[in-house]
């Protein structure tokens, strides 16, 4: 058996290795890099599964056609199919949600599920992120070995929209609670961070804490226009 995990983000670079450590030994590969992630390639690789763990670009149907691939999506489906999921649900202000694992079909996020784990949405955008690949090496080992028939989708969709950096500018905010929310859900690799322009200068937030006399303190990085 042969299997491939794809993934552009650096959290997700070591769960080759951790799917190792409990027990699968076929061959594992990772594919990060867009480029990489072609129909030569697979059928190269020749992969029984292709597990995409975090990937921001469609999945071309000729690869989702030939081979088998299960995307892992953070929310309930048929709620909160599409974009931006995790800063959707804390905007949302929806603390725990569900992992699912399922197969991908040309309308995003609605095909069948194979595995749903509970998912607690506390701490920054990059902890969660963590916290989620530690529960994918459980959710990847349980498809591997017990090989769960994935179940068509029950319930009337939401959809959620993919988040433009526009978005993660801090206006309109009328509480400390969701001051910190805003702040933490984009505190990740990759992410615009929440920021605050004010005449020449941007700010930019990150490592926020919601202190017990309710303030925030946070880290401030500030750059000239």
């Amino acid at each position: 058996m042969r299997y491939l995990i794809l993934s552009e983000k650096s959290w997700n670079a070591n769960l080759p290795a951790l799917l190792k450590e409990e027990g699968i030994t076929d061959k594992i590969e990772l594919i990060n890099i867009k480029s990489d992630f072609t129909l030569v390639n697979l059928r190269r690789i020749k992969p029984d599964f292709v597990f995409v763990v975090h990937w921001s670009y469609v999945i071309p149907a000729e690869i989702f056609n030939e081979f088998e691939c299960i995307v892992f999506h953070m929310t309930d489906v048929p709620f909160g199919r599409g974009g931006s999921p995790l800063q959707n649900l804390i905007s949302r202000q929806i603390y725990d949600t569900k992992l699912s694992a399922l197969r991908v079909v040309r309308e995003f996020d609605a095909g069948p599920v194979y595995i749903k784990e509970r998912l607690n949405l506390n701490g920054s955008a990059e902890e969660i992120f963590l916290r989620a690949n530690r529960l994918m090496v459980r959710m990847i080992k349980d498809i591997i070995v017990n090989k769960p028939e994935p179940l068509v989708q029950v319930g009337e969709p939401t959809v959620f929209k993919r988040r433009i950096p526009e978005m993660s500018e801090i206006r309109d905010i009328e509480t400390i609670e969701n001051l910190f929310d805003h702040i933490r859900m984009l505190d990740a690799e990759g992410y615009p961070k929440a920021f605050l322009n004010i005449e020449q200068f941007v700010f930019e937030f990150s490592r926020a804490a919601l202190k017990a006399d309710g303030s925030i303190i946070a880290d401030v990085r500030i750059t000239k226009k």
